[in-house]
C-alpha cells in the first residue's frame, strides 16, 4: 500500500510540475509569437500599399543573409529544420540571438515578396524562448528537450488557430512514424495555452468550414486519388527544395552577395509570372478553399519562388508554402475529379501537410479543427495515402526515421531522413512483388 501511494505522489508532482511549466511556456510563446504576427501583419500592410515592392527583394535578402550569417546562423532559411537539428543533436540548445534575428529576417523577407512562411518562424521563437526559458533555471538536459518541443508547439498553435493540430505537430515532426508520448500532456497545456493568449491579440486564421452530409463511399475513393497525386507533388516540392539548395551552394561567393543575386531572380521571375506566388500567399489560399479556380501551374511556380526564398538568403518557412500548393492543387484537382473544389481544396491543403513534413495525424486533426468535422474521415485517408506516397523524404531531413513505409522498402531505421537510402526488397506471392515482376517483363518486352 505504501508503495502504491509512492508511487502515486511521485505521478501527480510530475504532472503538476509539467503543468506548471508548460502553462508558463504557453504563456511567454503565445505572447512572444502574437508579437510577431502582429509586426508582420503591419509590415505586410505597409509593403502593399506599393505596387512595386517586390523590387527591393535583392536589398531585402541582402539585410536577411547579412543579419543571420553575422548574428544567428541558426535562423537561416526555413526555420524548424534547424529547431529538428538542435533537439537531435544539440542538446536542445538553441541560441538566444536566434529570436530577434529570425523575427527581423523573416519580416524583412516575406514584406518585400520573399515566398516564405510565418509557421517555421513562429515554431523557432517559441522554441527559441522556451529554450532559453529552460536555461535561465537551468533544467536538465531532458526537461529542456520537453520544454522546446512545448515552444514549438505553442508556436504552432498560436499561428494557426488549431491548438491542438498544432500541440500534436510538435510531437510529430521530430520522429517520423513515431509519437512521444511522455509530451502529449506538455504539449496540449501549452499549445491551449498559447492559444488562448494568442485570443486576445484578435489575429487573422484561415477557418473555412466545410459542409460534408456522411460518409460517401464515392467522395472517398476520390479523395484517395488525389491524395495519390498530392503525394508525387509533395515529392517534386521535396526534390526542388533539394535542387534549389545545390543550384545556390555551387556559388562560393559572399553570402549576402548571393542572396541579392537570388532575390533579383525572384523580382525578375515575378515581372514574367505576376506575383501571385510572393509573399505569404494568405489571399490566394483563402481564394481556392472558397472555390476559386487558378491556373495549373501555380503550384510549381510556388514551389520555384520558394526554393529560391529559402535557399538564396530569405529567412522564413516552409508550412505557409506547402499549404499554398496543397490548397491550390486540390483547387485544380476539384474540377477534374468532379469534387466540389473548396473540399479538395481543403483536402489538398492538409495532404500537402502530411506528406512533405511526415505529420498526418497532425495534419488529419489540423482539417477538423479548421475545415470542420465532417470533412474528417476524407483527411484522415488522404493525409495517410500522401504521408506513404511522399515516401523517405522531408522537408525537414533532420527527421529520424522509426518505421519503413513498405516492408519492401530497407530503409535505415534510428537515422535522419536524408540518409535513410531506401532499396527495394522483392518478396515473391505479396502484391508489390506481383505488380513489380509484371513492370519487369512488361521492360523487358517492350
Amino acid at each position: 500500500m505504501k508503495r502504491t501511494i509512492k508511487e502515486e505522489i511521485v505521478l501527480f508532482s510530475s504532472v503538476l510540475k509539467w503543468i506548471l511549466l508548460a502553462s508558463f511556456t504557453g504563456l511567454i510563446v503565445g505572447v512572444g509569437v502574437s508579437i510577431f504576427l502582429s509586426i508582420l501583419s503591419w509590415a505586410i500592410d505597409v509593403g502593399e500599399k506599393y505596387n512595386y515592392t517586390f523590387l527591393l527583394l535583392p536589398f531585402a535578402f541582402f539585410i536577411s543573409s547579412y543579419l543571420t550569417v553575422y548574428f544567428a546562423p541558426d535562423a537561416r532559411g526555413h526555420s524548424m529544420e534547424k529547431v529538428i537539428e538542435a533537439i537531435h543533436k544539440h542538446g536542445s540548445i538553441i541560441p538566444a540571438a536566434v529570436i530577434p534575428v529570425k523575427l527581423l529576417a523573416t519580416v524583412i523577407t516575406i514584406a518585400t515578396g520573399g515566398s516564405a512562411g510565418k509557421a517555421g518562424p513562429c515554431g523557432q521563437i517559441g522554441a527559441g524562448m522556451a529554450s532559453l526559458f529552460a536555461r535561465l533555471f537551468r533544467l536538465e538536459e531532458n526537461d529542456r528537450k520537453k520544454l522546446v518541443i512545448c515552444g514549438i508547439s505553442a508556436g504552432f498553435a498560436t499561428v494557426f488557430g488549431a491548438p491542438i493540430a498544432g500541440s500534436i505537430f510538435g510531437v510529430e515532426v521530430l520522429i517520423v512514424g513515431s509519437l512521444l508520448y511522455d509530451m502529449l500532456l506538455p504539449s496540449f497545456v501549452a499549445g491551449l495555452t498559447a492559444y488562448q493568449v494568442s485570443s486576445y491579440f484578435e489575429l487573422f486564421y484561415l477557418h473555412s468550414p466545410v459542409a460534408l452530409s456522411g460518409l460517401e463511399e464515392t467522395l472517398l475513393l476520390k479523395v484517395m486519388v488525389g491524395a495519390i497525386l498530392f503525394g508525387f507533388v509533395s515529392v517534386l516540392l521535396i526534390q526542388g527544395m533539394r535542387e534549389a539548395q545545390r543550384f545556390f551552394g555551387r556559388f562560393n561567393i559572399w553570402l549576402p552577395l548571393k542572396a541579392a543575386g537570388a532575390g533579383a531572380l525572384l523580382a525578375f521571375l515575378a515581372i514574367i509570372f505576376g506575383r501571385e506566388c510572393l509573399g505569404l500567399g494568405l489571399n490566394t489560399i483563402s481564394y481556392c478553399l472558397h472555390g476559386g479556380s487558378v491556373y495549373w501551374f501555380l503550384p510549381f511556380l510556388k514551389i520555384l519562388f520558394t526554393s529560391i526564398t529559402l535557399h538564396g538568403g530569405g529567412s522564413g518557412g516552409i508550412v505557409m508554402p506547402i499549404l499554398f500548393v496543397g490548397s491550390t492543387a486540390g483547387a485544380i484537382l476539384g474540377p477534374v475529379l468532379n469534387v466540389d473544389p473548396p473540399v479538395m481544396s481543403a483536402i489538398g491543403f492538409v495532404c500537402l501537410l502530411a506528406g512533405a513534413a511526415n505529420t498526418p495525424i497532425a495534419a488529419s486533426i489540423m482539417a477538423v479543427e479548421m475545415f470542420g468535422p465532417s470533412i474528417g474521415p476524407y483527411a484522415a485517408v488522404g493525409c495517410v495515402v500522401t504521408y506513404l506516397i511522399t515516401g523517405y523524404r522531408s522537408v525537414y531531413p533532420s527527421q529520424v526515421l522509426a518505421i519503413r513505409k513498405s516492408s519492401s522498402l530497407e530503409a535505415q531505421i534510428g537515422e535522419e531522413i536524408h540518409l535513410a537510402k531506401p532499396s527495394y526488397r522483392h518478396r515473391e506471392k505479396t502484391i508489390v512483388g506481383i505488380f513489380t515482376s509484371l513492370w519487369r517483363s512488361k521492360g523487358r518486352s517492350g
